[in-house]
C-alpha cells in the first residue's frame, strides 16, 4: 500500500524535478520514457521502504517465498566475525537500506551507525527503540548526525568498533571526486578511518526482490591503498567507494534515492 501511494504521488511533488535532473546527469543516454519509468520505481521502493520499517526486525532469512530476506557473501561476514577490531561496513540509500544492520548482526557483525535526529524527543525515541528492536535487542551505539555524533564515532572505532556509514550523498566540505563522470563533493571520513586504523572495509547493498522481500549482497573487503601519501590513499578509497556505488546505481536505477541533490548546486539552475 504504501509503495502504490508513493508511486502515484510522489512524481508529481516538486522534489521529483531533482530527480529527473540527476538521471539527465548522470544517464544522459535514456529517454524521458525511461527517465520516468525510474522515477516512478523510486517513489514506490521509497514507500515500500518506509512501510517496511516496523516490520524488519521479524523477517524471516531464506523464507521459500514471500516476505524475508537473504545474504549473498554471508562467508565474508562469518570470516570477520572470527576477528577482532574495527571493521567499517559502506553502502548507499538503495533497495531497503534499513534491511542492512540487522541482516549483518545476525550472522555475528552487529554494527552501530548513524541516523538524523528528530527534533521531538519522543519521536526520536521511537525511532531509536525501532532500530534497537531491528538489531534483535544486541546493544549497538546509534550516533546522531553532526559533529558530536562523528567524534562519538571515530572514538569507537578507534576502540575497536564496528560501523556503518552510507556515503551516497552530498557533502559541502568534502572532497571533489567523480560520481557518474560528474564533478561530487564526497565525505572523506569512512576512507580516513580505515586508512588510520587500517580496518576491513565491507561494501554491501540491498535488492528488492518484492514487497518485504530482499537481498542483501555482501562483496568482500575493499583493497586499502597505500601510496605512503596518506592525502591521496584517502582521495584513492573514497573514489573507489564511489565508483562501487555507482556500479550498484547502474545496475539498479529504480532503488537509489535520486531524490536529493548529489551535484554542485550551479547543475540545478
Amino acid at each position: 500500500m504504501a509503495g502504490t501511494v508513493c508511486r502515484l504521488i510522489g512524481p508529481l511533488l516538486p522534489v521529483s524535478r531533482v530527480a529527473y535532473r540527476n538521471l539527465e546527469l548522470a544517464m544522459p543516454e535514456l529517454d524521458y520514457a525511461a527517465r520516468r519509468r525510474i522515477v516512478r520505481g523510486v517513489w514506490e521502493n521509497l514507500g515500500r521502504t518506509v512501510g517496511e520499517l516496523p516490520h524488519v526486525a521479524t523477517l524471516a532469512e531464506n523464507t521459500a517465498q514471500g516476505p524475508g530476506f537473504e545474504v549473498v557473501g554471508a562467508e565474508h561476514l562469518h570470516a570477520l566475525a572470527q576477528q577482532k577490531g574495527a571493521v567499517l561496513f559502506v553502502s548507499g540509500h538503495i533497495g531497503n537500506w534499513e534491511m542492512l544492520p540487522p541482516a549483518v548482526a545476525r550472522h555475528g557483525l552487529p554494527f552501530a551507525s548513524f541516523y538524523r535526529a528528530a527534533g521531538n524527543p519522543e519521536v526520536d525515541g521511537m525511532i531509536r527503540q525501532m532500530r534497537d528492536q531491528a538489531m534483535g535487542g544486541q546493544a549497538v551505539p546509534l550516533f546522531a548526525k553532526g559533529a558530536r555524533g562523528a567524534r562519538e564515532a571515530l572514538s569507537y572505532v578507534a576502540r575497536g568498533g564496528r560501523l556503518g556509514m552510507l556515503v551516497d550523498q552530498k557533502m559541502n566540505d568534502g572532497i571533489e571526486l567523480s560520481f557518474f563522470g560528474q564533478p561530487a563533493m564526497t565525505a572523506p571520513a569512512l576512507a580516513a578511518m580505515a586508512l588510520k586504523y587500517r580496518c576491513p572495509v565491507v561494501p554491501g547493498y540491498v535488492v528488492r526482490l518484492g514487497p518485504a522481500r530482499l537481498r542483501v549482497v555482501v562483496e568482500p573487503p575493499m583493497t586499502l591503498p597505500d601510496t605512503g601519501n596518506r592525502h591521496e590513499d584517502t582521495r584513492l578509497l573514497a573514489q573507489a567507494v564511489n565508483d562501487r556505488l555507482e556500479a550498484w546505481i547502474r545496475q539498479y536505477p529504480q532503488s537509489w534515492l535520486w531524490l536529493h541533490r548529489r551535484w554542485p548546486k550551479s547543475f540545478y539552475k
